[in-house]
């Protein structure tokens, strides 16, 4: 199934003209097409893209900063790289929150003109929530917006047992951010900044906090550091003092509920589905659950109701997928 995601990327990159990123997006569409089995249909595109480039001179591409260069060496181990399509307009927010990233993306954006009068965008921030309210989206959409790389730090290729080697690895990180303009994701934050002990302390953790401060201290590059954590109360007060804000995420309200199934549905006619009963059974649940929720639902529609959606088949989605945390594997 095309996602909304895809479809908003292919008109946009038809819209600016940029023939490179439209072709290299439909011919995505049609490998997918075809991993799912509808070859007539990727082999539709393919002919497509291929009769519409003959006799055209060559394409034309956006100035935007596409490719993203794999990281090599040591910095391979330690941060992932991508260049995400997701925009702001994508996800279900508050207002107020919602304000606030329009206003971080702006000064961005903006950065000259801030420096014409001595100023610079603010940098560095600590997301803060519940597990699937939209943190790790929220740094897609971040770079989405600014038309940059998405860096994602790999916490298991930065934490080591050795001592001294996790700083020297964060050094490498934060040596990447002078080169390497983008968005800098750390998850989990609390496992490189959590609290300093004072009766079981370990070490290795007391020297990784104290290297994190000071790399943030020292920081002075152009890049774009958040920082995302489910556990604010683990993360040691110095950490909040270096971050330029601190933004904070709860879980959806009973209205959002449409919003987030309307998203993530925007292929499927809604109409028959009752909203207020779903909104009901939604309390509780975080936008992660509500997406993976739609996705069961829309899976059972197609499979067992010729595509059409019930509330039935909506609120039994969401019940499964409450039930889901309760599974325990040990």
């Amino acid at each position: 199934m095309v996602t909304q995601t895809q479809l908003i990327s292919l008109f946009r990159s038809f819209a600016q003209g940029d023939d490179g990123r439209f072709r290299s997006l439909a011919m995505d569409l049609a490998a997918d097409a075809g991993k799912r089995g509808h070859h007539r249909l990727a082999d539709e595109i393919k002919t497509l893209m291929r009769t519409a480039g003959e006799g055209r001179g060559p394409a034309s591409r956006s100035t935007d900063p596409i490719p993203v260069i794999k990281p090599r060496g040591e910095l391979a181990g330690l941060v992932s790289a991508n260049f995400p399509l997701t925009r702001l307009s994508d996800m279900v927010l508050e207002d107020g929150l919602r304000e606030r990233l329009r206003r971080i993306v702006e000064e961005q954006r903006h950065r000259e003109t801030l420096a014409q009068h001595s100023l610079k965008p603010r940098r560095k921030f600590l997301l803060v929530g519940p597990p699937g309210t939209g943190k790790t989206m929220t740094a897609s959409a971040l770079a989405g917006e600014l038309s940059g790389p998405l860096y994602t730090i790999l916490l298991d290729g930065v934490i080591t047992k050795f001592m001294g080697e996790s700083a020297a690895k964060l050094r490498l990180v934060f040596d990447a951010m002078q080169n390497g303009r983008g968005v800098y994701f750390f998850d989990e934050f609390d496992a490189l900044a959590s609290k300093r002990l004072t009766g079981n302390d370990v070490g290795e953790a007391r020297r990784m906090l104290n290297s994190m401060l000071q790399f943030l201290d020292e920081d002075g590059s152009d890049a774009l550091i958040l920082a995302a954590t489910n556990h604010p109360e683990l993360l040691d007060p110095a950490v909040f003092r270096r971050f330029d804000g601190t933004i904070e995420y709860h879980l959806p309200s009973g209205g959002d509920a449409r919003r987030v199934f309307e998203k993530a549905l925007f292929a499927f006619d809604l109409g028959a589905v009752n909203w207020t009963v779903v909104e009901g059974e939604s309390a509780g649940l975080s936008q992660a659950d509500m997406v993976r929720a739609a996705e069961d639902a829309a899976r059972t529609a197609v499979l067992e109701n010729d595509a059409l959606f019930t509330t039935a088949i909506v609120v039994a989605a969401l019940g499964d997928r409450r039930h889901y945390p309760t599974y325990n594997t040990k």
